[in-house]
């Protein structure tokens, strides 16, 4: 599931948090070593420090195979008033915590960044803690460019056949982790992490679906909670293709509103919304009969591709420009450089064709979290529903998903909410236009959740904290410091 943005009144501490009466956590039987390990932290440039937390491959068999975490943070600024550790995971599945923190740890609040180091790691299976690798650079060229609207019998039997080789090569190589890699397992990783770092209590920030994740961690460990921001979040009820429909309605709002800002300011592909809209759905439509070129590579651009494309640019509103730029190349030159290049960033393909592990590892994530239809005419009739409701999106994300049908780890466990009861306070962070989790997400995971509060970004983009509102960057950073949420409910613009 791969961040965006009025408080009257701000936010104290309720007393010295340094000192607050917490009893220690209580270490599950069997468990001990991992929570009583003390990492042997490096340092890695930077000023960031790096150390690997050992958990176990399967829970259940504490003294079998383990795996490695892969684990990062930036030390806090004050130390003679730091709080903890701020654990942080930003989404996927499949993305990568240390490359996260890498990049964005310093733009976190600045009272956030003086009293907590900043933590982030690599869930099992993600990036550099023991990832899945099921799938060549070339193999995944093939599957993302498959036509995913298909428009015939065959087409729908091609979508069949990437999706069946990608769950293959999984089963071929990955078999052994594929039952490991689910949200259970990593929320329960997190609670190996708090004890490694030397905290009673969780505090965490998640993004996307990092509030997934949080969620969970917060049913199975709910008296572990200091405090908790989810922002972006995903609804835990829905059925994987319920949630893929949903969200392919969001990135259609999404659009909508890039289309109503591109006549705003005086737009070449129409002058109203609805025509702008026309615009990029003959555009799409015309790209799936002739794949645009590329000076990128060789590489055709297909409407998969170009839709890929302009997913991407939905989620960051400073991405509209660029989007608009990618949109004139393709519809006035036939060029489809920029579209494909916005594609490769948000599968993180490298120039040389290679890819991160991102896809695979959300991909075996996704299926072994949530039930698979059984077959693929099943599948094709939840696409022909998202189609209805998300014209340009609605086959592009529901067909997306289609390896899980064929996934050889499966689940039966059905969506259910989920209410964390005993959690202190949860802050749950939704924005109005979110593309990829629907603002009202948010609204229902803050009402599952039995200590819920529910903070609102009326704006674009997917996620709030990290985009510069200093309406969310205080409620956030209040909150997080003295474990007192704002107001249910308030808004920020």
């Amino acid at each position: 599931m791969a961040g965006v943005l009025a408080l009257t009144t701000a936010i104290g501490c309720s007393g010295d948090p340094d000192k607050e009466a917490t009893a220690s956590a209580t270490v599950p039987s069997g468990l001990e070593s991992f929570y009583g390990q003390k990492p042997s932290w490096k340092d890695c440039e930077n000023g960031f420090e790096c150390a690997t937390v050992q958990v176990p491959l399967d829970y259940s068999k504490p003294s079998g195979e383990k795996v490695g975490i892969s684990v990062i943070r930036l030390p806090a600024e004050d130390n003679s008033e730091r709080i903890g550790s701020l654990l942080t995971n930003p989404g996927g599945p499949g993305g990568s915590g240390v490359n996260f923190i890498r990049q964005a740890a310093r733009s976190f609040g600045h009272d956030l960044r003086r009293r907590f180091d900043i933590v982030g790691f690599d869930p099992r299976g993600v990036a550099a803690s023991d990832p899945v690798k099921c799938n060549t650079g070339a193999q995944l060229d093939d599957f993302f460019a498959t036509d995913a609207s298909p428009d015939n019998e065959q087409e729908t039997q091609d979508l069949g056949t990437e999706g069946k080789e990608f769950a293959q090569n999984c089963d071929s190589k990955a078999s052994a982790k594929l039952p490991h890699v689910g949200t259970v397992s990593a929320a329960r990783d997190m609670d190996v992490l708090r004890a490694a770092l030397g905290d009673d209590k969780l505090n965490y920030y998640g993004a996307s679906y990092g509030t997934y994740l949080g969620a969970f961690y917060a049913e199975q460990f709910p008296k572990n909670v200091r405090a908790m921001a989810l922002d972006g979040a995903v609804d835990p009820t829905l059925s994987a293709t319920d949630l893929l429909i949903e969200q392919a309605k969001g990135f259609e709002t999404a659009l909508r509103a890039f289309a109503d800002d591109c006549v705003k300011t005086g737009c070449p592909f129409g002058d109203s919304p609805d025509a702008v809209i026309k615009t990029i759905s003959s555009f799409l439509a015309k790209t799936d009969k002739e794949p645009l070129n590329s000076t990128k590579d060789d590489r055709k651009v297909t409407e998969s591709l170009a839709v890929m494309g302009i997913a991407r640019s939905l989620y960051v509103k400073e991405y509209w420009p660029v989007l608009r730029q990618a949109l004139t190349q393709a519809i006035q030159d036939s060029d489809g450089t920029t579209l494909l290049t916005l594609a490769d960033e948000m599968v993180e393909r490298q120039p040389d064709g290679t890819y991160s592990n991102q896809t695979d590892a959300n991909m075996a994530i996704n299926c072994v979290d949530k039930p698979a239809p059984p077959d693929l005419a099943t599948y094709g009739k939840a696409a022909a529903e998202a189609e209805k409701s998300a014209p340009r999106f609605g086959p592009f994300v529901v067909w997306g998903g289609l390896p899980c049908v064929y996934w050889p780890a499966q689940t039966e466990k059905q969506p259910q909410p989920i209410a964390a009861k005993g959690a202190a306070p949860i802050l749950v962070i939704g924005t109005t236009r979110d593309p990829a989790t629907p603002y009202k997400w948010s609204e229902n995971l803050a009402d599952q959740l039995s200590s819920g509060v529910l903070l609102t970004f009326d704006g674009d983009g997917h996620t709030a904290y990290l985009q510069g509102n200093p309406c969310i960057t205080k409620a956030t950073d209040d909150y997080l410091i003295s474990a007192e949420p704002p107001e249910n409910g308030t808004t920020c613009t």
